[in-house]
């Protein structure tokens, strides 16, 4: 009798308290109480300007922008913590670190990237081979962080983060870090209300004329044409270029054509920063072209050893490239470090 009043006191007990169970709450999950509604994020630069194509996979949203401004300064995103995006790629250098780095600067209009073109396709593409084979990027700390799994999942509907959601994000942000309010772009602009000064209008006739040749590889208004030349820096190039990732010798010395945009800033110069300076550069292409079997034949002065000008016109072209620089972009505030 004492056996069967335990056991029906234990039967009892359970059904109570599964009774209780139902009444409570669950356990909150993952994820619960986040929410996915990105916001679009315009982006906006001059009419002059070609139109930027965007990644359909990638729309860019007021979240993902943030997020990858964050991403593009936090350390995290190398395995032992010691570097982050903007160690090489510093904002009051146009993004660039003072060695031989492309600078960061209107790369949403690349379809190829590093100096041997060693990227092809679009910034998701590039971001993607820096998180996963340069940084080496380990997505778990992100995954464990306090703060990172809520935004992710607020940017893109994600509870687990994954390399290509942290290359899409700094994608998005390096998409913004667009250079056009230089004194050269207040010169073109109807309202400006700038002009030329003598030397500079010199050095501008210099740039976009056969007197300088400067604009077959630098002209436009992205003052690059984003191609791969052979610029004479070498007579036999001991560094391949191009003919690394083509596999093709007449590839042999081609290097991908920086932008000027801020030229002023991103010294030192060349794919292997042998000129310290922008008089240094002037000086190579006035005096010190040399001529190898792949040459570009854009460089039309080569046999001559350069295009010889006088120390005047030095000065002025010289004058006008630092008409390029945009100090609104290396101080613009939503660009900087948001630690």
């Amino acid at each position: 009798m004492k056996k069967e009043y335990v056991f029906l006191l234990v039967i009892l007990t359970f059904i109570l308290l599964a009774g209780c169970d139902k009444d409570e709450d669950p356990l909150p999950e993952p994820g619960l109480g986040w929410t996915y509604d990105p916001t679009p994020f315009e982006l906006v630069y001059p009419d002059n300007f070609p139109i930027m194509i965007l990644d359909e996979d990638n729309p860019l949203t007021e979240e993902g922008v943030s997020l990858g401004r964050m991403l593009y300064y936090d350390k995290l995103l190398h395995p032992e913590g010691k570097m982050a995006c903007a160690d090489c790629h510093q904002q009051s250098s146009s993004f660039s670190s003072g060695d031989a780095v492309l600078p960061h600067v209107n790369l949403g209009w690349n379809r190829t990237f590093l100096w041997n073109g060693k990227i092809n396709g679009n910034l998701e593409d590039i971001m993607k081979f820096e998180v996963e084979e340069f940084f080496v990027t380990d997505v778990r700390k992100f995954n464990e962080h306090a703060d990172y799994p809520k935004l992710f999942y607020e940017t893109f509907g994600v509870e687990n983060i994954t390399s290509s959601e942290v290359s899409k994000a700094i994608s998005q942000f390096v998409r913004t870090l667009n250079s056009f309010d230089s004194r050269y772009d207040r010169i073109l602009r109807p309202d400006g209300g700038e002009v030329f000064s003598d030397s500079e209008l010199s050095g501008f006739d210099i740039f976009f004329t056969e007197k300088g040749d400067c604009f077959h590889c630098h002209g436009g208004i992205l003052f690059t044409d984003n191609m791969f030349h052979n610029n004479g820096l070498d007579a036999a190039p001991s560094e391949h270029g191009l003919s690394e990732i083509t596999g093709n010798p007449l590839d042999i010395g081609k290097f991908k054509t920086p932008t000027l945009r801020n030229v002023a800033l991103t010294g030192p110069y060349m794919h292997d920063g042998r000129y310290e300076t922008l008089e240094e550069v002037i000086d190579f292409y006035s005096e010190g072209l040399e001529v190898s079997p792949t040459i570009d034949p854009l460089m039309k002065q080569a046999n001559r050893g350069g295009i010889h000008l006088t120390e005047q016109e030095k000065d002025d072209l010289l004058a006008f490239l630092k008409m390029l620089t945009d100090n609104t972009f290396i101080t613009n505030p939503d660009f900087a470090s948001p630690f």
